[in-house]
């Protein structure tokens, strides 16, 4: 953008205005005629600044590729309220582009695998993964709503020999048929003293191959390891908030620090614990 009006600008700068004619002087017999008024050319027009483009792309990086990291979790937060029936939910999303918790992806990446230049972070379209999020198709899905058609739609000069995706997904609250989407927080009980608000991160990650954009299989892998941490049988301590703590209304959490820092600090252990089965050597 900043090169366009820059060229343009020199354009405009630099037009040039024609000279006056000089009076002819081969035939003095002749009364010398009035110059001619100068004649301006027209004048370049400044080209327009081009609005920004609404992205998330990275720096260009030139070199070899071995992983390219593409977080698709950091645009929104989840806001439930559950009361004792269906009627008094409440389902919100707030946008949470400021928090930067798609940094925290590359961030943990980087403190598993070091400072590694062929490491790199891929940008995107904002909108792009909205297909896979929320597909038209319903009964049969459609292939270019999945996740390797999404990724290899935007990594088609990236060239990295594999890519790691993280993704948002709905699940269960568990014991119930609650549906608690992505990352966020929930609140669930009966009027303002009986409530307990807690956090959540439901997040996922896939590894696919660079070529074919198949996905390598962990899963084995990743049950091992979550067994080898042995089962939690009390909740998770960073998932419990003041019920203070709980945005109400739920435009109010992307302005709230203490929110925040709890979601990211949330967000990095889930992937400490999975990202290693990814990106150890097979």
């Amino acid at each position: 953008m900043y090169r366009n009006f820059a060229v343009a600008l020199l354009v405009s700068c630099f037009a040039a205005t024609g000279w006056a004619q000089s009076p002819s002087t081969s035939a003095p017999a002749v009364a010398p005629q009035a110059a001619k008024p100068a004649t301006k050319k027209p004048t370049a027009k400044t080209a327009a600044p081009k609005a920004k483009s609404d992205s998330r792309a990275a720096p260009t990086e030139s070199g070899p590729c071995s992983l390219g990291v593409i977080s698709a979790i950091g645009d929104r937060f989840a806001v439930h309220k559950f009361g004792l029936t269906v009627f008094e939910t409440e389902n919100d999303e707030v946008p949470i582009d400021n928090w930067g918790l798609d940094d925290i992806v590359l961030a943990r990446v980087r403190a598993v695998m070091g400072t590694d230049p062929s490491i790199r972070k891929i940008g995107y379209p904002r909108g792009a993964f909205e297909p896979f999020y929320n597909p038209k198709s319903r009964l049969i899905r459609d292939p270019a709503e999945d996740l390797p058609a999404i990724v290899r739609s935007i990594t088609a000069n990236a060239n990295c020999e594999r890519y790691l995706v993280v993704t948002r997904y709905k699940a269960q609250l568990s014991g119930t048929n609650l549906t608690i989407n992505g990352i966020g927080a929930y609140s669930r009980g009966l009027g303002s003293l009986a409530r307990q608000a807690h956090l959540f991160a439901n997040i996922s990650v896939s590894l696919l191959d660079g070529r074919t954009y198949e996905k390598v299989d962990r899963r084995l892998a990743l049950l091992k390891a979550t067994f080898g941490d042995g089962l939690r049988l009390t909740e998770d301590p960073l998932t419990q908030i003041d019920n203070a703590l709980f945005p109400d209304p739920p435009a109010a959490a992307s302005n709230s620090t203490a929110l925040r820092e709890k979601t990211c600090t949330l967000v990095a252990a889930r992937l400490d614990r999975s990202l290693p089965v990814f990106l150890r050597d097979e």
